[in-house]
């Protein structure tokens, strides 16, 4: 399921995952995870910890000459956890070189199906700082790169158990 609707200020990506919550939950709290599964090319490499609770942060070394919009080249951002419920759900916000902090929120949610592990990830700018609203910027990343980061997400779930 896809909503890019243009007055969404939300997107969210459904897909099933052949794996346990757990399986998926280790790689989405995991700084390199996040850059295993990206698939904007943006995400470089990342320093830290896996992540156990809200407030928990690590850094992620991004490069915007994969999207090519803006001449940002090479920069580093602080990824701080929001929520965090083992095996269920995971989001985030990012304070990059912009300011004032623009406030979008990345996540997944996690829920045990028959099957596997049905992954929600979305995107969530309804609480974006206003600045950033009247630039009109978002959807940065769109909802056909969240869905393809599901697949990448299961590729890397499946390789980490092997």
């Amino acid at each position: 399921m896809i909503d890019d609707t243009p007055q969404a200020e939300r997107i969210e990506v459904t897909r099933t995952i052949p794996a346990p919550p757990v399986a998926v939950f280790a790689v989405l709290r995991d700084p390199q995870g996040h850059v295993d599964i990206d698939s904007s090319g943006m995400l470089q490499d990342a320093t830290g910890e896996p992540v156990s609770a809200a407030g928990d942060e690590f850094v992620v070394h991004m490069d915007r000459e994969a999207l090519g919009d803006v001449p940002m080249s090479r920069y580093d951002v602080t990824v701080t956890i929001r929520e965090l419920v083992p095996d269920e759900a995971i989001s985030w916000t990012i304070l990059g070189r912009v300011r004032p902090p623009i406030g979008h929120v990345y996540g997944y949610t996690l829920a045990p199906v028959e099957g596997g592990t049905l992954v929600t990830s979305y995107c969530d700018w309804s609480q974006i700082h206003p600045e950033w609203r009247e630039r009109d910027i978002f959807p940065i990343i769109s909802a056909q790169a969240l869905k393809a980061t599901l697949g990448i997400l299961e590729r890397t779930v499946r390789r980490r158990a092997g």
